[in-house]
């Protein structure tokens, strides 16, 4: 957490910064004054004026009065406590997914994704309710919502019902005592009944009106927050692994080569950049070899690197092409309104917004998560080649018949005691099960589609299965880029060691005084392996410090 979180307006655009701020530190949003959003208060009105004349107007207004999916086209009803009913009855129907619940994070950010989509003024619904959401969000009262069960389309519809159903008052006749009546919600580390959590903080539950219901569930709020959060994850998998890749080509003397302009510059921009950047954390570095006007022994191997080390400018140039493009996509999510139908009411006939017709309601397809369903396989395939190439610097640095003179499994130990110690074997093995694991993971989602009530919904995204998976893997490869931190580490320290007048780079010098200023607990700092000692702490110690976005400077 931050030392003093800010508050954010709702009425203004969501960035992922922003978001992921909120997620993890505890930032919040200002709850809407009455005068916040004219259209806001307008759309309601036109949902409360036409409710209140379905017997004077007798029309099929779908989420207002008529059913869900393939109830649409059944008769439509005129009471207005029906109304009600059907938006009651739709968060309770609706929360039905499965599986171990959504961490906080994604909980803190799917709250704030709904309430600034709301609050945008299209969905009919009373400020009353997003100040619901709001209130949710700021004083930690988190619904605990499984992780399956969306088709991301019409949205994430089981997740939000249970995302919602805590804010939703239980109607006249309902059985309270019916298990799950008002959802489950996390309060001080427990699992609560939703209306006990919602009292115990004092939020009163709402109850809900005409198309509220339909306007809390119907959007890809849990994909965004799912992704953006992926999204963040994986840039700083990526400026990490960078740190690594520097301390490995200088732990191997590498050379130079590769990143310099000429060769670079005949590609894309992205490559250019990428070559730019390690090429200027090499800089001052007297391990890393020049190339051909200062190697030209006959004897010695050509002056080229593995493509795990010599192709980084190609690869790490592709996948930041791909993350920016993913940015760009999840950040006009942040900014979309994806519930559906959505109400028109300015009166002014020059706006974009001007709808002239009795009837201020369209059905359309903003729900549909193909945008992001698309991005984010693009983000899972991006992010398991970030560990793809990792494992194969892993593996280089510890085969004594790659890593150009360091120990094998870079741990140093005499002549008669040779095998004793295992060193850091079982890092490659470990990141190559990590790699393993994400190629099956990275087959596409968006490819996939499967009808849904009663073939209305005939063509879904599984955008939050895409997302579950792009998070799996990015998670991943955190893991795999903390061990290449830590056997990168440990190489450039040994190659120090066996060479000390060299001095190393100002990247790989600055993240290797990071590293060994880090610790596995009080009073054990995280120095240069010696001898075998259990290897998981240095792990996670790395992995926190990735996550806490330490290797991203």
């Amino acid at each position: 957490m931050t030392a003093s979180p800010r508050v954010h307006s709702p009425l203004q655009m969501l960035s992922i910064t922003t978001l992921v701020q909120i997620a993890r530190e505890g930032h919040t949003l200002h709850p809407l004054n009455a005068d916040a959003n004219p259209r806001l208060e307008a759309s309601a009105a036109w949902v409360a004026s036409t409710l209140e004349h379905m017997h004077d107007h007798p029309l099929a207004y779908y989420g207002i009065n008529t059913g869900f999916g393939d109830n649409a086209g059944r008769a439509a009803f005129a009471q207005t406590e029906d109304a009600e009913r059907l938006s009651r009855n739709l968060l309770i129907s609706h929360a039905i997914g499965v599986g171990d619940p959504l961490p906080y994070e994604v909980i803190r950010a799917a709250l704030a994704i709904r309430a600034i989509s709301l609050a945008q003024g299209y969905s009919g619904v009373r400020r009353e309710v997003i100040n619901t959401l709001i209130e949710m969000l700021n004083r930690g009262v988190y619904p605990v919502v499984p992780r399956q069960g969306s088709l991301g389309a019409s949205g994430d519809l089981a997740p939000l019902a249970h995302l919602a159903l805590p804010l939703s008052a239980p109607l006249p006749g309902e059985n309270l005592n019916h298990p799950g009546i008002t959802g489950w919600c996390y309060l001080n580390g427990q699992v609560v009944t939703g209306a006990e959590a919602m009292a115990a903080v004092g939020i009163p539950q709402i109850r809900l009106s005409a198309k509220e219901g339909v306007a809390l569930v119907n959007g890809t709020a849990i994909s965004a927050a799912i992704g953006a959060l992926a999204l963040h994850d994986a840039q700083n998998a990526l400026f990490a692994s960078r740190l690594g890749l520097v301390m490995c080509a200088e732990a191997m003397r590498g050379y130079r080569d590769a990143f310099l302009p000429h060769a670079n510059r005949l590609r894309s921009s992205y490559q250019r950049d990428q070559a730019a950047l390690i090429l200027s954390l090499l800089e001052g570095s007297s391990l890393i070899r020049g190339g051909l006007e200062t190697d030209l022994d006959p004897a010695d191997n050509p002056p080229q690197d593995p493509y795990c080390i010599r192709c980084t400018p190609a690869v790490f140039g592709a996948v930041t092409r791909a993350l920016a493009h993913v940015e760009a996509v999840i950040n006009d999510e942040l900014g979309a309104v994806t519930d559906n139908p959505l109400i028109f009411v300015d009166t002014d006939p020059h706006s974009p917004d001007y709808l002239p017709r009795q009837a201020k309601m369209i059905s359309g397809g903003n729900f549909h998560g193909e945008p992001l369903a698309l991005a984010l396989d693009y983000l899972a395939a991006a992010a398991a080649e970030i560990g793809s190439i990792a494992e194969r610097r892993i593996f280089t640095l510890t085969d004594s018949r790659l890593n150009r003179g360091l120990p094998p499994f870079l741990i140093a130990e005499p002549a008669d005691r040779a095998g004793i110690n295992s060193g850091l074997m079982i890092a490659q093995y470990t990141a190559a099960a990590l790699v393993s694991e994400n190629k099956s993971l990275a087959h596409p989602a968006s490819v996939d589609s499967i009808p849904s009530s009663a073939n209305r919904e005939d063509h879904v995204s599984m955008c939050t299965i895409a997302a579950r998976k792009a998070a799996q893997i990015v998670s991943n490869v955190q893991n795999v880029v903390a061990l290449e931190l830590l056997c990168a580490s440990q190489a450039l320290s040994l190659r120090l060691e066996m060479q000390p007048e060299s001095r190393a780079g100002r990247g790989a010098e600055t993240v290797l005084q990071r590293i060994r200023g880090l610790s596995l607990a009080p009073g054990h700092p995280l120095t240069v392996i010696r001898e075998d000692v259990p290897l998981a702490p240095y792990v996670q110690t790395m992995r926190d410090a990735l996550w806490a976005g330490q290797f991203s400077g």
